[in-house]
């Protein structure tokens, strides 16, 4: 038997729910003011604590201010959220934000180049023999969800190489949102399958310390992606 841990759900991470979809929905608009907490822990018959603890993780999200003494209003998240919003942005009701989705791609697409860069300047024949693992793994498959994880992985390791804190936590934050909407678009990315030259010349390029063509290589693994999605997000956003 497969066995998963339990999670169990606070109070505090309902009300953090309900508050957090209300101010990105627009239902809460910038600038106006929550209700007390005495007034919402009438409505949702909790505690002021359970509504205090909520209330602080929702501002720790830089979608609201909380003013000691005074009302507790909504900020613009696109000037006050970070990176961590992004994985709840992304899929909303259960459906995938096309340009939400979009942004994730096109910021993946100008970044990743240059993760590669620092990574052929920094990361030398060790990070190569580690890549060159991975892209045994990339030819052995023929499952593009399988594929698309494998190549996450792939780039994970050019992020460690590319030793930069700051890339490292915009990946993060990339992947986190990326990977659960994998399965849905495991269709669209179904060409990629075993399209693994790509991967290989970036691995060389890191391998001899090339910066130059690791930032080109970089671009020619990520462009069919990239392009691929685009599309799909395009055929979405007509839709909806």
């Amino acid at each position: 038997m497969a066995l998963r841990p339990v999670t169990r759900r606070s109070v505090a991470d309902e009300v953090f729910d309900q508050v957090l979809d209300d101010v990105l929905d627009g239902e809460l608009a910038v600038g106006e003011p929550l209700p007390s907490e005495r007034r919402l822990a009438e409505v949702l018959g909790i505690s002021r604590p359970a509504v205090r603890e909520a209330l602080q993780r929702v501002a720790q999200t830089g979608l609201v201010e909380v003013r000691h003494g005074g009302a507790t209003t909504v900020r613009d998240f696109r000037r006050a959220a970070g990176l961590d919003l992004l994985p709840r942005l992304l899929v909303r009701g259960g459906r995938l934000d096309a340009a939400i989705a979009r942004s994730v791609i096109e910021a993946r697409a100008e970044v990743g180049p240059g993760i590669a860069a620092l990574a052929a300047e920094r990361g030398g024949p060790a990070l190569a023999t580690q890549l060159d693992r991975v892209i045994d793994d990339l030819a052995a498959t023929d499952d593009a969800v399988r594929w698309q994880e494998l190549a996450l992985d792939y780039w994970d390791l050019l992020v460690d190489g590319a030793d930069s804190l700051v890339f490292r936590l915009m990946f993060n934050s990339l992947r986190t949102a990326y990977e659960p909407a994998l399965p849905a678009l495991a269709a669209v990315l179904a060409a990629e399958v075993g399209q693994v030259e790509p991967y290989r010349m970036l691995a060389a390029a890191v391998r001899a310390g090339d910066a130059a063509t690791a930032r080109a290589a970089a671009a020619r693994v990520l462009t069919p992606t990239a392009e691929a999605l685009l599309a799909a997000f395009d055929a979405m956003g007509e839709d909806q």
